[in-house]
C-alpha cells in the first residue's frame, strides 16, 4: 500500500494512509512533521492566502507559508465563506435502467411498502413522553411472544411540542415528523398520545393531513382520559387490540424500485471521502437505476460542495431550491453567532478533516452520480425517484429522523470514527471507513469499506456489496445496530423555532 494518497492533478496535498514519521519520502518532498493518519501534506509552497485544494476543489486558505512536506491542518489552513458561481444541469449523467431485483417487503392497503412490522407510541408534545414510554415497556419480548411477525412496539418521545409558535418552520416541522412516522410503512399500526393543552395539538394533525381514526390508529390525550395511570392502561388496551391485526402481515416480493435510502453521516475522517462515502454512493447510483431513491441530507456537511450538486439538477427550479436552502443555513447560523465551519468536530479534526469544506466534499460524494430529482424540506414527504437531498442539520439523529419521516425504510451511516447509532423503525446499516475501525468495532460495523485503500477491494465493488445488503436488511435480515436494539432514543425532532 503505498505512503500517501493524491485524489486529484490538481490538488496541493496528499493524504497519509498511515502514521509518517519525519523524513519520510511522499512523492517529489519529504515530510517535515510526524503525520497521523488519515491527515494532509503540502505536496506545493503555498503562501498566506493561497487556496489549499483536495478533490480538485478549495478546502481552505493558507493561514501561514507552507512549504512542500508540511503537514497542513489547522494550524496552517483557514476557512472562508464559499462564493460560486452556480452552474444547472450542466454534469448530467444519464442512468442506464436496470430491473429484476427485489426484497421481501411488507405491503400495506394504502399502497407503500415496508421493510420492518413495528407498532409505534408517538407523541405530541413532551408532557406525554412518559405514557408513551410506559406503554411500549408493557411489551417484552413475552407480551410478544405470540406475534412473532410484529418487531415490537416503540416509543417516539421528544423534548418539544409546546412553548413554541402555532405557525412557522418550527411548527410545521414537527407536524410533518408526527405524519410521517404516523404514516410510515415501517409501522403497522400508531397509537398518538398527548397531553391536550400543549401548542402541537393532535386534532390539528388529523385535520391538516386527513387522518382518521381506525383499528390500527389510534389517538388520546392524558387530561381527557384523566390522568396519566388511566391513560396507560388505555394505551396498553389499543395496542393489545392492534396486535394480532399487526401480526397478520406477510412479506411478500417486491421490487427495488419502492426503496428509499437515508443517506447519513457527513463525514468522519480523511477516510470517509475516499473509502466508504463513494462506496455508498455507488451503491445509491445501483438503487437509483433499479428506480429506487436515494436521500441524501445534512445541509451544512454539503456546504461548499453545493455547486457539484447543482450541475446535476435535473431543473434550475431544483437547483435553485438546494442553493435556497445554503443561503438559509447562512443567515441561521449567523444569527445564532455561529459560523458554517463549527463543524467539523474535534473527532473528525483528529481523523483528518481540517475545514467543512473538505468534509462536505468527502459527505456529497454518498450521493453518486446520477442527476438530482428532488430537494426537500426536513421531514417533507420524498415523492421524487432517484437521488433526492432533504433539509436537515448535520447532527444525525435529527437528520435520520427527517429523512425517516419523509420515508425512509431502511438508513446506510458511514463512520470512520466509530458510532453507536441506530434507529427505528428504519434499520441502520453501518459501513465503516478504515480497517482498524471495523477490527475494534466488530459488533457495531455491518461492512468494511476500508478494504478500498489496500487494493483488497474497489469502490465500485464495495457499492454492489452495500447495495446487496439493502436487499438483505429490507426484507428482515437483522443489521448490527438492530442486533442491538438500538433506536429508541434517537428519534430528535429537530427544534428549528425559538423556545417560549
Amino acid at each position: 500500500m503505498h505512503t500517501t494518497i493524491r485524489l486529484h492533478t490538481s490538488d496541493t496535498v496528499v493524504t497519509a494512509t498511515r502514521a509518517l514519521e519525519v523524513g519520510a519520502p511522499v512523492e517529489e518532498t519529504v515530510t517535515a512533521d510526524l503525520i497521523p493518519s488519515g491527515h494532509k501534506i503540502a505536496t506545493a509552497a503555498m503562501n498566506v492566502g493561497d487556496p489549499i485544494r483536495k478533490y480538485g476543489q478549495i478546502i481552505g486558505y493558507a493561514s501561514q507559508a507552507i512549504a512542500p512536506g508540511d503537514h497542513v491542518h489547522t494550524h496552517n489552513c483557514a476557512f472562508a465563506a464559499t462564493d460560486h458561481a452556480y452552474e444547472f444541469g450542466t454534469d448530467l449523467q444519464p442512468v442506464a435502467p436496470a430491473t429484476g431485483d427485489t426484497f421481501m417487503g411488507y405491503r400495506r392497503e394504502n399502497g407503500g411498502i415496508g421493510t420492518r412490522n413495528y407498532i409505534a407510541i408517538v407523541t405530541s408534545v413532551n408532557c406525554s413522553a412518559t405514557a408513551a414510554r410506559r406503554i411500549a415497556d408493557s411489551f417484552g419480548p413475552e407480551e410478544l411472544a405470540d406475534y412473532p411477525n410484529v418487531d415490537g412496539v416503540c416509543a417516539f418521545v421528544h423534548g418539544t411540542g409546546c412553548g413554541m409558535a402555532s405557525d412557522g418552520d418550527g411548527f410545521e416541522a414537527l407536524q410533518r415528523v408526527m405524519w410521517g412516522y404516523a404514516k410510515h410503512p415501517n409501522h403497522a399500526g400508531v397509537v398518538m398520545v398527548g397531553l391536550g393543552c400543549e401548542m402541537n395539538q393532535i386534532d390539528w394533525l388529523l385535520e391538516a393531513w386527513g387522518l382518521k381514526h381506525t383499528p390500527t390508529f389510534q389517538t388520546m390525550n392524558i387530561q381527557n382520559v384523566a390522568g396519566l395511570r388511566r391513560t396507560v392502561e388505555l394505551g396498553v388496551a389499543k395496542v393489545r387490540a392492534m396486535l394480532p391485526i399487526a401480526n397478520q402481515a406477510r412479506r411478500t416480493p417486491c421490487p427495488a424500485s419502492e426503496l428509499k435510502v437515508a443517506l447519513q453521516c457527513g463525514g468522519s475522517d480523511a477516510w470517509s471521502g475516499i473509502t466508504a462515502n463513494p462506496a455508498l454512493g455507488h451503491a445509491c447510483d445501483l438503487l437509483v437505476a433499479q428506480g429506487g431513491t436515494g436521500v441524501l441530507a445534512e445541509t451544512p456537511e454539503i456546504y461548499g460542495a453545493e455547486h457539484l450538486l447543482t450541475r446535476r439538477a435535473v431543473t434550475r427550479a431544483v437547483g435553485d431550491r438546494l442553493v435556497g436552502l445554503i443561503d438559509w443555513w447562512e443567515d441561521y447560523t449567523a444569527r445564532n453567532k455561529g459560523s458554517m465551519d463549527n463543524n467539523p468536530s474535534p473527532g473528525n479534526k483528529k481523523g483528518g478533516l481540517t475545514t467543512i469544506l473538505e468534509k462536505s466534499l468527502g459527505a456529497a460524494a454518498k450521493g453518486g452520480t446520477t442527476p438530482l430529482t428532488g430537494v426537500y424540506k426536513y421531514a417533507e414527504q420524498v415523492t421524487a425517484k432517484g437521488f433526492t437531498f432533504m433539509d436537515s442539520p448535520g447532527y444525525d439523529p435529527a437528520s435520520v429522523t427527517g429523512q425517516i419521516a419523509g420515508g425512509c425504510q431502511l438508513v446506510c451511516f458511514t463512520t470512520g470514527r466509530g458510532s453507536a447509532f441506530g434507529s427505528k423503525p428504519a434499520p441502520t446499516i453501518k459501513v465503516a471507513t478504515n480497517q482498524t475501525l471495523f477490527d475494534r468495532m466488530p459488533e457495531d460495523m455491518d461492512i468494511n469499506a476500508g478494504d478500498i485503500l489496500d487494493g483488497r477491494s474497489s469502490v465500485e465493488a464495495k457499492g454492489r456489496e452495500i447495495y446487496e445488503m439493502f436487499l438483505r436488511v429490507a426484507s428482515g435480515e437483522a443489521s448490527k445496530s438492530e442486533t442491538q436494539g438500538l433506536g429508541d432514543y434517537e428519534f430528535v425532532p429537530w427544534q428549528i423555532g425559538a423556545v417560549m
